[in-house]
């Protein structure tokens, strides 16, 4: 497995090796021992499978906070997405960016998002399906999420406005400097 550091970088592309014959491939993607040998110590508990059918939704900008944080381990099996972390702690000096990094079925890419990001993603083709891993269990009552298009964050979805597929509940968060409950 490669992992490569972005601009934030406790934000990771991860890149599990491909093996591939006439019958298809083979992929380990997920290696505990690998990840500790890149000083990530992590604990999964929950997998989650999300399918869109349109081009263009966009889901998020969410996270959990304490003591329901969550780690996310995020890939495509099917289709791509525009995957996007946003630095949500306060004190550190990359609070307010983000990183934006395309994920597919084709480049076979991962996103490493730790506690303390919002994330979220943009579909670039229908039928995109994408799965990811958290260290912590879906807890309601500390979800939260910042609006995707905040000025302040200043995204570039790859979408004009009206073209984007939401949620009402997405609609509808606070920008990030009218949220309270941040890292």
């Amino acid at each position: 497995m490669e992992f490569i550091s972005t601009e934030i970088p406790d934000v990771k592309i991860v890149i599990p090796k491909r093996f591939g014959d006439a019958r298809g491939f083979f992929s380990e993607i997920y290696n505990k021992r690998d990840f500790a040998r890149a000083g990530i110590e992590l604990e999964f508990v929950q997998d989650n499978h999300s399918r869109s059918t349109e081009k263009g939704v966009i889901r998020g900008l969410h996270y959990q906070i304490e003591p329901h944080a969550q780690a996310k381990l995020v890939r495509v099996v099917r289709g791509s997405v525009l995957d996007v972390a946003v630095d949500i702690r306060r004190h550190s000096p990359s609070f307010g960016q983000h990183v934006k990094v395309v994920l597919s079925q084709e480049n076979w890419r991962q996103a490493l998002i730790p506690p303390g990001f919002a994330h979220a993603f943009v579909t670039l083709e229908p039928n995109t399906e994408v799965i990811y891993k958290v260290t912590d269990y879906y807890a309601p009552d500390h979800e939260r999420g910042l609006l995707w298009s905040d000025p302040k964050l200043g995204i570039d979805w790859g979408i004009e406005a009206a073209e984007a597929i939401l949620s009402e509940r997405d609609r509808q968060h606070p920008r990030l400097a009218d949220q309270t409950d941040l890292f």
